[in-house]
């Protein structure tokens, strides 16, 4: 009898019973505006800051209200203006295109490789034909690009660099945090993210002028000394008339929720890792699917699976989702012609100048993905790969 899996892939895993008690002692005393303090009382969002800036090593931190509204601040903080061109990856997820164009930017999509990572040749091109001098780079679905490489072509062509990094906290190339080696990085604290409080972001920084607009452009309202991980007071002098205020601020609640996830967020980066290995095991060798191999530079944090199905057509790929959806099994296709649930690519976004990608197109085309919850436990990741195997082999 063929093998049924019957675990939500949705579900995540409980927040901490302390992240509940941090919770219940805020909404206790009311005070969940990050400046609404008592005297000598350091808000949850101001510990939040200095403990993920110490996490990544990084200078500064600002928490904010989401990922996107952490992308947005940081172009704006680096100065982009509206007309000006961005650079970012073709393949990604909608809050990218969407911050740069909430500024005005206009996005210019770089091809990805078999990898699923930036093409760097297609990136030096690109700069060279469109004259932006603003990357951001979209570590999409946890696959970091060779940062070095990247960064020697960005700093030769004076690109400044943002890094998206929804997907990517914990990880590393060749020992150095993602999100640490641009001018900003940024983070997400989105349900389906790393560390969990519904919505939520954080951006780092160690240039204390770009951290000093971020805040400003969060809606410090003045109180900007407040911040443990905020730059020099003197920074702001003029920033702080400059900058506009543009509300989205993290609160204290969701702050005092993250705080105790982010003490075990190796741990739980692990676990992940453990999930992602033992699929991977399991989906290697099978005729017709391809697992995207990883660079021993690469620390990287697997939240998600992706592999590439490249010579199956698109109406077999459809029969297979489908097929191995009857046995529980929900795979997310990102070669769909229109974009579903969180699910969309390039030619969906039509505020985005139409752009050609045919090598993205066709890696686009064959790519599956499965989200990874800590919820699962290492047998059910490896039923999960049997069910693909099965489908697949039973079809060929």
């Amino acid at each position: 009898m063929s093998e049924i899996f019957t675990g939500n892939f949705t579900q995540q895993e409980p927040i901490p019973e302390d992240a509940i008690e941090a919770a219940v002692r805020v909404m206790r005393h009311g005070r969940l505006h990050r400046y609404n303090l008592r005297d000598g009382e350091v808000s949850e969002t101001a510990l939040l800051e200095q403990e993920f800036a110490a996490f990544t090593g990084s200078k500064y931190c600002l928490a904010v209200a989401s990922g996107g509204y952490a992308l947005s601040a940081a172009l704006r903080a680096v100065g982009v203006q509206a007309g000006d061109k961005v650079l970012t990856n073709g393949f990604t997820l909608a809050p990218v295109p969407g911050a740069i164009a909430n500024v005005g930017g206009v996005p210019v999509f770089v091809e990805v490789t078999d990898q699923l990572v930036m093409d760097l040749d297609d990136l030096q091109a690109k700069i060279a034909s469109s004259g932006a001098r603003y990357l951001m780079l979209s570590h999409m679905r946890g696959h970091l690009v060779d940062m070095q490489a990247l960064m020697t072509i960005c700093d030769a062509t004076n690109v400044q660099v943002i890094e998206d990094c929804a997907h990517t906290m914990g990880a590393a190339w060749n020992g150095v945090a993602s999100g640490t080696q641009g001018v900003v990085g940024c983070y997400s604290t989105q349900t389906f993210k790393h560390l969990n409080s519904g919505e939520g972001g954080l951006l780092v920084t160690n240039d204390a002028e770009v951290m000093a607009r971020a805040t400003m452009l969060s809606g410090s309202y003045m109180l900007y000394e407040r911040h443990l991980a905020g730059a020099p007071a003197e920074v702001f002098e003029d920033i702080r008339l400059d900058t506009p205020n543009c509300s989205g601020r993290m609160d204290n609640l969701r702050a005092a929720i993250l705080r105790p996830q982010l003490t075990r967020l190796r741990e739980r980066c692990d676990a992940w890792n453990a999930r992602y290995r033992q699929v991977e095991e399991g989906l290697r060798n099978i005729p017709g699917l391809r697992v995207i191999e990883r660079p021993v530079e690469e620390d990287y944090v697997m939240s998600s699976f992706q592999f590439l199905l490249p010579k199956m057509g698109s109406v077999t790929i459809q029969d297979f989702i489908a097929e191995v959806a009857k046995r529980g099994v929900e795979l997310k296709w990102f070669g769909a012609e229109l974009p579903s649930g969180f699910t969309s690519r390039h030619d969906n976004w039509r505020y985005v100048p139409r752009q050609d990608l045919p090598q993205t197109d066709r890696i686009l085309a064959g790519l599956l993905d499965l989200r990874l919850p800590l919820t699962f436990s290492l047998e059910d990741c490896a039923q999960i790969a049997r069910i693909i195997r099965d489908v697949l082999i039973r079809r060929s």
